[in-house]
């Protein structure tokens, strides 16, 4: 791994610009996230992944959102529909044994889709946990609303994509299930006690603080601090996800583009680093944004440093399954994805 700066971008279309390269190769982020609009056709794709990495010098992880259901980047031909968290949790209240194994083909699939086309992270599993009345930004995505459903099947999950060589990065700590509000337009405070959210809220991610790599919510915990979300918030940076949670992975922002963060990208991205997040994320490929946050990013150096690397050391290379005897079995379980 050289030199790189405490950033993941994306791009705007389906191709780099000469402007976006010479902008990735003189700002060295830590690695790039991709998008339904930079998605067309396999060897594109692979290509502009190939691009990407060129620009940097190295092979930097390349991310996208692909859990099934409504959010799910590769859509066919490139991947099948697949289904939501939400239908993994029902056939788990079933019969537990069954919606573990579907968790981990599904992902052990995502896996193949997404290998096969250079991208080696995905932003799985959500293990966030609705209440009743939350914004349904979560809904589905969700594996149910028990933390011990939840817990079980992101287990799977994130074992799933690793035993495929894929990054998991689960999202998003401490808790995104009880915000009222979409984070894509404005900010939720959550007013719960500080007991309640360790109960249910904070349960999955202290169970899996194993996993290399976590994202951020844009969410005010007013019993933990009033007056910034966790992803700007030193306080619960240090003292619930690095301290209570005991999580001392990567961990990435959300995406700063996000209208839940307030002030100029300057601004948002310097409170994303001082609260103590090793990395900011933007997604929209907007080039005056991006250099924004790029002018408050550093490098990668100390503990974040560390983390980078055990992040991408901890995911080793695929395992020797057969895709289409695991494509057979997940159809199995869930006979309509096509």
């Amino acid at each position: 791994m050289t030199e790189s700066r405490s950033l993941i971008l994306g791009c705007a279309g389906k191709s780099l610009s000469r402007d976006e390269a010479s902008f990735y190769g003189g700002e060295a982020p830590w690695g790039f996230i991709l998008f339904a609009r930079n998605i067309g056709e396999p060897e594109q794709i692979k290509d502009l992944v190939a691009h990407m990495r060129d620009c940097v010098g190295w092979h930097a992880p390349v991310f996208i959102d692909q859990e099934g259901g409504r959010v799910q980047r590769l859509r066919p031909p490139l991947a099948p529909n697949y289904p939501a968290g939400a239908a993994l949790g029902a056939l788990y209240r079933d019969d537990e044994e069954a919606g573990l194994r579907a968790a981990w083909l599904l992902a052990r699939l995502h896996a193949f889709d997404l290998l096969r086309l250079g991208i080696n992270a995905d932003c799985l599993p959500v293990l966030d946990v609705p209440v009743e009345g939350a914004s349904d930004v979560i809904g589905a995505r969700a594996y149910g609303k028990e933390p011990k459903i939840v817990t079980a099947l992101g287990r799977a999950s994130a074992e799933g994509l690793m035993s495929g060589g894929v990054m998991p990065v689960m999202k998003h700590i401490p808790g995104h299930g009880r915000a009222v509000a979409d984070t894509h337009f404005e900010l939720p405070t959550v007013t719960t006690s500080l007991k309640d959210l360790r109960k249910h809220d904070f349960a999955p991610f202290t169970a899996l603080n194993d996993l290399p790599m976590a994202m951020t919510a844009h969410v005010i915990y007013s019993a933990i601090d009033p007056n910034a979300p966790a992803t700007t918030s030193g306080k619960v940076v240090e003292e619930i996800i690095r301290g209570e949670i005991g999580f001392d992975g990567l961990l990435v922002s959300d995406d700063t583009s996000m209208k839940a963060l307030s002030g100029d990208f300057q601004t948002k991205a310097a409170a994303i680093l001082a609260a103590g997040v090793d990395i900011v994320l933007h997604c929209n490929g907007d080039m005056d944004e991006m250099r924004a946050v790029a002018s408050r990013a550093k490098p990668l150096e100390g503990k974040a440093l560390e983390r980078a690397r055990r992040a991408l050391s901890s995911v080793r290379g695929a395992d020797r399954k057969d895709e289409t005897e695991l494509r057979a079995e997940f159809a199995d379980y869930f006979e309509a994805i096509a």
